[in-house]
C-alpha cells in the first residue's frame, strides 16, 4: 500500500508540474497551433499516469479527473476555449484547480453565499442517501437470498451514490480554494423526460459541457459541410456519444485492466444514435408528438435502467469492484485507526 500511495503522489505532482507548465505556456504563448505543439507532450503523459496505479479508488481519481477531462480541458485551451481560456489569463490559484477538478465555475466574480435552508435541505438529502446507501449494502450481503434483479438495481444506486459522492467531494474542495459559485454536477436524472434531456440537461453537466466544447461544436462545423444545417446536429451528437463511449471504456480499462469488449462504447453509441432519432422526430413534428410528462420519465429511465443493465454493468461488475471497494475501504479504516499501511489484498471483504 504504502507503493501505491508513493506512486499516487508522484503522478498527481508530475500533473501539478504540468498544470503549472500549460499556465505558463496560456500566458508567453497565443492561442492556436503553436500552443497547442507545446501543450502536446502532456496529453500522452497524462494517459500513462494511471497505469502507474492498481487500487480502485485511485486509479479511478486519477484517470477521470487527470486523463479525461484535464486532458480535454488543455487541449480546448490550446486553442482559446473551454473553462481555462480566459482574458485577462486564469490566476494560477483557479487555474490548476479548474484543470484537475470537474468544476464549472458559474460566476467568477460571485462569492460563495451559503443559504441556510439551502444548507440544512442538501444535508437532510445526503443523509438519506448515505442511509439508503448502507441498507443497500447490508442488502449485498444477502446478494444469493435476492432477486438478481434487485442485486442489480443496489449496484446502479451504489454506483451513482459513488460518482456523485466523489464529485460532491472535488466541489468541496474546489471551493475552499477558490471561494466561487460552482455549478452542480447534477440536475435531478431521475426527472429526465427524454434520452437527450437526461445527457444534455441533468447527468454529469461537467462531462457535458467538455464534450460539447471539445467534441460536438468542432463535429457540427465538420458536417456542416457536407449536410444541411437543419440536421448537422445528429451526426455531431452521434460522435460525441462515440467519443463518450471510447473514454469510458479507457477508464473501465484503467481499473480492471481487463480487454474491451466495448459493450460499454455500445451503450454510448445506442444512447447516440436514440438522442439522434429524438432530434430528428422533434424538428419533423414538432410538439405534435409529445407523451405526458409522467409517462416520459418512465419510459426514459426504463430505457436508461435496461440498457445500463445490458450493455454498462457486464463489463463494471468484471473486475469485482465492489469486493475491490470493500478491501480497499477496510485498508483505509486500518490506516486510519492505527496508522498502519496495509495491501487491501490482505483483507478479507465480508460481502464476498
Amino acid at each position: 500500500m504504502e507503493g501505491e500511495i508513493w506512486n499516487f503522489i508522484v503522478d498527481w505532482t508530475i500533473a501539478l508540474a504540468s498544470l503549472l507548465y500549460s499556465h505558463g505556456v496560456g500566458i508567453f504563448i497565443p492561442q492556436g497551433k503553436t500552443r497547442f505543439l507545446a501543450l502536446f507532450p502532456i496529453i500522452p503523459l497524462f494517459f500513462y499516469l494511471p497505469l502507474n496505479l492498481t487500487t480502485m479508488f485511485l486509479t479511478s481519481l486519477t484517470s477521470f479527473f487527470i486523463s479525461w477531462l484535464a486532458t480535454f480541458k488543455l487541449i480546448l485551451f490550446a486553442f482559446g476555449h473551454g473553462p481555462l481560456a480566459s482574458n485577462p489569463s486564469l490566476p494560477l490559484s483557479h487555474f490548476i484547480p479548474i484543470a484537475s477538478l470537474p468544476i464549472k465555475i458559474l460566476n467568477p466574480n460571485s462569492r460563495i453565499q451559503e443559504n441556510p435552508k439551502n444548507a440544512r435541505e442538501s444535508a437532510k438529502d445526503y443523509g438519506t442517501r448515505v442511509l439508503i446507501f448502507c441498507i443497500t449494502i447490508k442488502i449485498f450481503g444477502y446478494k444469493d437470498h435476492v432477486h438478481p434483479f434487485l442485486v442489480t438495481l443496489i449496484y446502479a444506486y451504489d454506483v451513482f451514490f459513488m460518482l456523485e459522492l466523489l464529485l460532491a467531494l472535488a466541489a468541496f474542495v474546489a471551493r475552499v480554494v477558490i471561494g466561487v459559485q460552482l455549478e452542480p454536477q447534477f440536475n435531478q436524472p431521475h426527472n429526465a423526460s427524454s434520452v437527450q434531456d437526461f445527457w444534455g440537461k441533468r447527468w454529469n453537466l461537467m462531462v457535458s459541457s467538455i464534450l460539447r466544447s471539445i467534441v460536438y461544436l468542432p463535429a457540427r462545423k465538420v458536417f456542416g459541410h457536407v449536410i444541411p444545417q437543419k440536421w448537422v446536429s445528429v451526426p455531431a451528437v452521434f460522435v460525441t456519444f462515440l467519443v463518450s463511449g471510447i473514454m469510458h471504456e479507457l477508464i473501465f480499462y484503467y481499473l480492471g485492466r481487463l480487454t474491451p469488449t466495448w459493450e460499454v462504447t455500445s451503450f454510448f453509441v445506442i444512447h447516440g444514435v436514440c438522442v439522434g432519432t429524438e432530434i430528428v422526430i422533434k424538428k419533423t413534428f414538432g410538439q405534435r408528438i409529445k407523451p405526458a410528462l409522467i409517462v416520459a420519465r418512465v419510459l426514459t429511465l426504463g430505457f436508461v435502467t435496461v440498457t445500463c443493465f445490458w450493455l454498462f454493468f457486464p463489463p463494471f461488475l468484471r473486475f469485482n469492484p465492489f469486493i475491490r471497494g470493500c478491501r480497499e475501504g477496510m485498508a483505509f479504516l486500518e490506516f486510519f485507526k492505527h496508522g498502519v499501511m496495509v495491501s487491501p489484498s490482505e483483507f478479507e471483504c465480508p460481502y464476498k
